[in-house]
Parts: C-alpha cells; sequence; structure tokens
C-alpha cells in the first residue's frame, strides 16, 4: 500500500507569507507515515531548509500542476486566475462557496478536470464549528492595521506599505509608538466581538492601551434590530468581523455618513470580513480588495468632510506570518491525520458532500 502524501504548493497571493503546512507540522505527519513534498518558495516565511531538515522533499516552484494527480495539493489561497482544469483533489481556501465573485467559473476547472476540492473555511467539526482558522490572528491584525491608518490620518497622510511583523511584541510595539506611545483616548467598536476574529480585534486594541471602555463589543444581540448603525459613526475606527452567511441590513451606508457631515468622529472601518464581492456584503461603501502595498481605498463623504478610509484586505494575518501559520496548522493537523480515510472520517465526509453540492450549481450557472 503506498504511502499517503501531501503537496505543499507556493502561495502566488502577492505579500502572503503563511503556509497550510508549517515545518512542525510536516514533520508530525512524516511521523506518521506521510510524504510531505515542499515547493520552493522565496515568499514563504519558513526558509526551505526548515522543511528539508525534518524530511519533507523539495520541489520545483509551483510544479504541483505536473504532479501526480493522486497527490493532493494544499495551500493557503485561491489559484491564479485560469480555465485549466484541475484534476487533482486541493485542500485550500478558495472563496468560491458563498458565490462569490467568478465562483462559477472556479468550480468549473473542477467539473472539467474531475478534481476535488476540499475548502479550509467549511471544514467543521461534529459541533459546526470550523476545525481550523485564522480569525484570531485576522482580526489582531486587522484592528493593527485600523490603527495604523488612524496614526497615519492624524499625520495628514494615507496609511502607506504595511510589512509582516516578526511577531506580536513587535506589532504592538509599534502601533503604540506611531500612536504617540499609547492608544489611549481612541475609540474603537468591533461588531462580531465574541468570535475568534472579534476577540483577536479586541485583544489588539487593549494590548495597545485603550480603555475598556472606549472598546465596544457588539455581537449579536446588539445588530439584532438591524442597521444602519449612528454608533458607529461615533468612534475612530470600526472593525467587522461577522461571518456573513445571509442578506442583513446594512451596518453603515453613504447616506448615513454624508448626513453626518462634520460630526463624524469615524475614520477608518476595518472589514475583516471582506465580503467585497459578496451580494450581501453589510458595508456596502467600497468595493474592492485592498493590498499591503496600498492597504486603504477612500469612501465618498461628500463635500468638506472629514476623510474615511477602509482597510479591506482578505489576507490580515500574513501580517504575523509566522505565529498564524503555527496556530492554524497546528488545529488543522488533526484532520489531516484522518485524510487517508476521507471517505468515512466526518470532517472529509462532509466537506466533500458540500463541495458536490456547489459543483452541481456552478454546473448549472456554466451551462456545462
Amino acid at each position: 500500500m503506498s504511502k499517503p502524501a501531501l503537496w505543499l504548493r507556493c502561495e502566488k497571493k502577492e505579500f502572503e507569507r503563511r503556509a497550510a503546512l508549517t515545518p512542525t507540522t510536516s514533520k508530525k505527519l512524516i511521523d506518521a507515515g506521510f510524504d510531505i513534498f515542499v515547493e520552493r518558495d522565496d515568499q514563504r516565511i519558513f526558509d526551505d531548509s526548515e522543511y528539508e531538515a525534518v524530511g519533507c522533499r523539495l520541489v520545483d516552484n509551483n510544479s504541483w500542476p505536473s504532479a501526480p494527480s493522486s497527490i493532493p495539493i494544499i495551500g493557503l489561497k485561491e489559484l491564479e486566475e485560469s480555465t485549466d482544469p484541475l484534476p487533482h483533489t486541493h485542500i485550500q481556501f478558495a472563496h468560491c462557496f458563498k458565490k462569490q465573485g467568478g465562483w462559477s467559473k472556479v468550480l468549473s476547472r473542477f467539473h472539467r478536470g474531475d478534481g476535488t476540492l476540499y475548502d479550509l473555511e467549511f471544514l467543521n467539526d461534529a459541533q459546526g464549528r470550523r476545525v481550523a482558522a485564522f480569525g484570531f490572528h485576522a482580526g489582531f491584525a486587522g484592528a493593527a492595521a485600523g490603527a495604523l491608518a488612524l496614526a497615519a490620518r492624524k499625520r495628514g497622510e494615507d496609511l502607506g506599505l504595511l510589512v509582516p511583523f516578526e511577531n506580536e511584541k513587535a506589532m504592538v510595539d509599534k502601533v503604540k509608538e506611531l500612536l504617540g506611545g499609547s492608544g489611549k483616548g481612541t475609540k474603537a467598536l468591533v461588531i462580531g466581538a465574541l468570535g475568534r476574529c472579534g476577540r483577536g480585534a479586541v485583544d489588539l486594541f487593549r494590548k495597545i492601551g485603550l480603555e475598556e471602555d472606549d472598546i465596544l463589543q457588539w455581537d449579536m444581540a446588539e445588530t439584532a434590530k438591524g442597521g444602519p448603525f449612528p454608533e458607529i459613526l461615533d468612534v475612530d475606527i470600526f472593525v467587522n468581523c461577522i461571518y456573513l452567511a445571509s442578506k442583513i441590513p446594512s451596518f453603515i451606508d453613504h447616506e448615513q455618513i454624508s448626513s453626518a457631515g462634520k460630526d463624524r468622529r469615524l475614520s477608518v472601518v476595518v472589514d475583516v470580513s471582506c465580503d467585497t464581492t459578496n451580494p450581501f456584503n453589510p458595508i456596502p461603501i467600497y468595493n474592492i480588495n485592498t493590498t499591503f502595498d496600498k492597504p486603504t481605498v477612500p469612501v465618498e463623504v461628500g463635500p468638506g468632510n472629514p476623510q474615511l478610509a477602509v482597510i479591506s484586505i482578505d489576507h490580515l494575518p500574513t501580517l504575523l506570518p509566522r505565529e498564524a501559520s503555527e496556530q492554524f496548522s497546528a488545529d488543522l493537523l488533526p484532520s489531516l491525520l484522518e485524510f487517508p480515510s476521507r471517505k468515512t472520517a466526518r470532517v472529509w465526509v462532509e466537506a466533500e458532500n458540500l463541495f458536490k453540492q456547489k459543483l452541481a450549481e456552478a454546473v448549472i450557472e456554466e451551462g456545462l
């Protein structure tokens, strides 16, 4: 019987430095009998030598299309746009199961190649909770980016290039420094505060010195009445951390912003959830994803009103690439150890059933 194997592909998204498998988890998989192939990648936070030292087989960068179709390909972010059929099994975040922009075209590649997609966003435990998520680090990094944007705005500047931090302490220290030594006096609102992402945002705000009364923590109870919410206009930073599953009233809109005029305090919106192309996006004041080199997009606020910026980076945890990767990969490991039994292991069976459902919808959408 052949050994189970996984092929860690490089990430082609610009500035993405995280990895689905770390040297630590790769060694544990190897010890459990797996073969681990790792594409060489200068962009990844972990050096190739770290993987080689634990027994991984290094292969050429971006060579996964020529890998044996029997070897599952694991990565994080979506594949580069293409119409090429996909014959492999892929484990990744594909951002297509909620009918985001281009969703059916992505899935049609699996249909044409007879491949399979296990979307990391939809690997759930028996309680319906994700087995592995970057949520905490996404919220933590998103709140940090928001605070950095606020500091830049106070200097009369736009936030410039964001670069990853070596660790959490380095991030917190830098944010505090740019805020003048502390975030005290800054007011923030986090929606989705009870989830992993929201807890991360709240943790960052506490660590940079915001007073507890200045961190408004909202979740489903506070938003049940339906937006738009005028309270959002009365804070410096609004961080959206919700998991969007269906249409809900907007949290904030252009009319509300314009009506507030010069009385608006809100300076930065951080949409960590980043449902930019989702038709149900509850923050319809922007329509593009921002990037690490251009982290903010201005909002139309009306003539003479104070500026407002949105941060909508869809891979914020890469601001803390090593810590975020280690946490995520460790959480994913138990499920990966079950992958050879994916036809009977519940987490994989449910993920494959969901893929088949979404694939059927895409086939109809594309007229295949």
